[in-house]
Parts: C-alpha cells; structure tokens; sequence
C-alpha cells in the first residue's frame, strides 16, 4: 500500500515550529556543548577534530548532552527565517520554468528534479531580489528552454521579460533580501524568505501579494505551454478563446500559422482555476493532429500571494550569536556540539527558563591567593567531600575574576579502561557522582590547586575598580547550573570539530533546520 508525506504536511511543520518558536509562552535555545570531545571516554573519539562522531538519537545518548552543556542563547524571533535553496542568476544559464506538475513521472528537464521544490525555478541577482521564472523559451519542440541572456532587475508587480535579447524568458519579481538579512543570516547555501509575508504592511509585499490575489483582480493564470502544435488549425494570428476548466473568467491568445499553432498567451488571468483547457472547438474544424496545450496552474490564489508555498519554504534556520557580552560565554572555553533546546526550567523549579542567555556548567569562586598553578580546557578536577570524591571536567577558569566553571558526565565514573559501565575495581567509591560542595578542601588538578572562598555569595565581584558581573548567583563560594539538568527537550544536535575560543571570537551559530 503506498503512502506520502506531501510537500504540504512539510510547510505546515516548518510554519509550526516558527509559531512555536515565536510564542512567548515557550523558550527555544541554542546551545553549545562538550568541550573535551577528543579522547576514548563516553560519546567521544581520538579522531574526533578530522571525523566527529555522529550524534545518537537514543535517551541514554540525550542525557549525556545534558551533562555536555555548558552555555545558551535563546532564539527571539528576529533570529528565526524561513528560507529557500540559493540559486543564482548567472548569464546562459538555463532555469526551469515554474510548472505545477513536476513529478518521477514528468522530472524538470533542466535539473531532472521530480518536484517543484528541488527544481531551479527562481533566481536571486546581484542586488540581491528573488524573481520566479514563468517562462524560459521552451515548448514541446525545445523542452529545456533557452539559456538566460538579460539579468532580471526591475520591481513591477507584473512578469516581464528581463531585456531585449529575446531569449525568452519571462520572470516574475517576488522579493529583495533585505540588508539586515543579508548581514545576519547571510549564507552561500540559502536565501532568506521575509518572515512575515501574508501580514505585512510593506508597500513592496503589499503590491505582490495583491498583484497574486486572483479573486480581487482575476489575474489568476500567466502562462501556457505548446506542449505539441498540431496541425490542420484554422484561423490566423491574436485569436482570443476561453480557458475552460473548474475556474472562471479566464482566456487566452493563439496565433495560428500554417495550421499549426505557434504561440499562446494568456490575455486575462481569470480565478479559481485547479485546472484549465484552452478551449480550441472553435478552430478546430478539420485538425488532422491534436494540438496539447499546458495551462500551468499558479500555487494558492495565484503568482506572488503566498511566497511560502510558491517557494516551497520547508527550511527555516535559526540563529545565535555567541560572544563576551557577558559571563555565561567565557572566552577560554571550547565546544565541539552545537543543539536547539525547547523549555528548560529554571534549576530547582518546574517553572520555564526564559532569560536570554543561561550557563549550564556549575561554577566555583575560588579564594585570592590560594590559586597554584594552571588549568587547562578538560581536565579533571577533584575535592574531598563528607561523603566521596567530586570529580569534573574544567570548562573555564577566569584568572581575573577567580570563577571555575565544570561539567561532570558518567565518563567520570565509568570503567577507566573501558569507559563503559564494565565492573572494575573501586567501583563501589568511584562510581558515584558526588557534587562540589563549599568547604575548606582543596580543589586539585594535575599542576594546580585552589581553595573554594566559602564567604563569597552573590552575582558581583571587584576586579581592580570595576565591579564585573558573573552571570550566575554564587551561594558560599558555589553556583549550580542555571537550568535544570535534564529539562525541556533538546530538538537538534550537530557535532563539529572542537571551537576554541579567544577574546576576540564571536561565533555566529547558523542551524538550518529541513522538514
């Protein structure tokens, strides 16, 4: 029995998540994690910077993101597009022509795509406007169409032809990127779609998507294809007949030559039309071969209304900037994984986390003067509690500001020849997680070691004659992770070789997401 997920139930997604996105009652993050990838532990690998492991869609995998965690940044909707394959004018270049029945039973000819959607259809210019081709040049006789000689450019609300060399093409203006996209989400792969066309008071869309209403102006259908010419028509050239079909008002030109037929045009759009003939009756009085003439049916109302379907947007990509603006993103971390977060709650609440950015590493102030020794990204640290060892991974340590950020995941505790959950000795003091607690036992590290300041509560601290925020609230020298690990769900993963960053790094996390 067969089945299909249509290009419709696609769009539908994609335009969900974005109203989920957008919903100020939910909190959508990216985040960035696992700053030691490289190693035999638990979800890493020694090649990891030349073939990064593949992430696991399993609960035991997912959790260990969780512990991986280290900082986020929430998506706003200004950081979230929808958008489309980035397919550029180029000069000779043949495109497809929009048709509404591209499938594996009739591929594009051009790109051999069996739909719409994956077919180069449109076009961006230099100046960076979106235009669809309606007509490339081509028929029954020339199914691939001329190669594209005059760059679009003109903004008219109707389709034209580009220029005056005659190749045939004819294209329909849609939209220009706007600057603040081009900056933001700019990408060799993609084009940014504007996010709110069916609402928006833009003269510029205005125009288009009322140019495409077809049940205001009756400007449905734009164009025909001469699938074959036929032969034995009778009549001569600028014959107006009617486009038949489930829609009404529409008609079309036909130029006649020597029986057959040599050109058609649509001479007034009509409206509600899912499918059309042009009704020939009146000139075929003795054809002796059947002419095949393709009504191409526009998505929606017609041309322009609703780019979202037209365009096939069924990518939407989000974005984030990580930088120094503040503590949650220290500048001598690392993160080779990169995810989306839905909800988290707010550590040791149920009630949602929505702050803008949040740290997920737990934090240590250490006392003045009692620091020896450096620290590196991944290494393990340790203290003596009441009732075990703590261990955990480093993730950062501000030399100015005395703050030790760490993670803790189970390749702390797992088989240290194995890294898995094989029996070994020790197990029974080894194998549990214990956390970092405010007492006077050292915090040690291969080469180092620190004292935690247990009379340090609060957000602030002096350095010099400036008071430096930390972006997280320390009570006695320890500040737990802003966010409940684990909470909310994390929706996307991609592990990259390791990021490294440096006071000058801003790193501009573009996620692409296809449904």
């Amino acid at each position: 029995m067969a089945a299909l997920i249509t290009d419709e139930f696609r769009l539908f997604n994609a335009d969900n998540f974005i109203k989920s996105v957008t919903d100020p009652d939910n909190a959508y993050y990216i985040f960035v994690g696992l700053p030691n990838p490289v190693g035999p532990e638990y979800g890493r690998s020694l090649d990891w910077n030349t073939d990064p492991l593949s992430p696991i869609d399993n609960f035991s995998y997912i959790r260990g993101c969780y512990d991986w965690m280290l900082y986020g940044r929430r998506i706003t909707p200004g950081n979230i597009r929808r958008v489309i394959r980035r397919v550029e004018w180029t000069k000779g270049t043949r495109y497809e022509q929009y048709r509404d029945d591209y499938s594996v039973y009739n591929v594009s000819p051009n790109t051999g795509s069996t739909r719409l959607y994956d077919a180069n259809y449109y076009v961006i210019n230099s100046d960076f406007r979106v235009y669809e081709c309606l007509s490339n040049g081509s028929s029954g006789d020339n199914p691939k169409g001329n190669g594209s000689e005059d760059e679009p450019t003109f903004v008219d609300s109707e389709p034209s032809a580009a220029g005056s060399s005659g190749d045939g093409y004819i294209w329909k203006y849609l939209f220009t990127v706007s600057p603040a996209d081009v900056v933001k989400f700019d990408s060799t792969e993609y084009i940014t779609v504007p996010s709110d066309w069916l609402t928006s008071n833009s003269p510029q869309i205005v125009a288009i998507r009322e140019s495409g209403d077809s049940p205001v102006n009756d400007a449905q259908l734009k164009e025909i294809y001469i699938d074959k010419r036929g032969a034995g028509y009778s009549g001569g050239v600028g014959q107006e007949l009617n486009i038949i079909g489930d829609g009404t008002g529409a008609r079309a030109v036909i130029d006649v030559n020597s029986g057959q037929i040599s050109k058609a045009i649509v001479s007034k759009g009509g409206k509600g039309y899912t499918w059309g003939l042009v009704d020939l009756g009146t000139i075929n009085t003795s054809a002796s071969e059947a002419a095949k003439l393709d009504v191409i049916i526009p998505p929606s109302l017609g041309h322009g209304y609703d780019i979202y379907v037209e365009l096939g947007t069924d990518r939407v990509l989000v974005y984030a900037r990580f930088d120094d603006s503040n503590e949650d993103f220290p500048i001598d971390t690392q993160f080779a994984q990169i995810g989306i977060l839905r909800n988290p709650t707010i550590s040791e609440s149920e009630t949602i986390f929505t702050d803008n950015t949040f740290t997920a590493a737990d934090s240590l102030k250490l006392e003045p003067g009692s620091v020896s020794g450096p620290i590196e990204v991944g290494d393990i640290i340790e203290q003596q509690t009441d009732v075990g060892i703590a261990r955990g991974y480093a993730v950062s340590f501000n030399e100015e500001t005395l703050v030790l950020k760490y993670i803790q995941d189970r390749s702390l505790y797992y088989n240290p020849v194995t890294y898995d959950n094989t029996d070994y000795v020790g197990i029974s003091t080894n194998g549990n997680k214990f956390p970092f607690v405010s007492n006077t036992n050292a915090i040690t590290a291969p080469g180092f070691q620190a004292s935690i300041d247990t009379t340090f509560t609060g957000s602030t601290t002096v350095v010099g004659n400036r008071t430096v925020e930390l972006g997280v609230e320390f009570t006695d020298g320890v500040a737990r992770s802003e966010i409940n690990k684990p909470s909310g769900e994390i929706l996307f993963l991609d592990n990259r070789p390791l990021v490294p960053r440096n006071p000058r790094q801003k790193e501009d996390v573009k996620i692409i997401l296809e449904f």
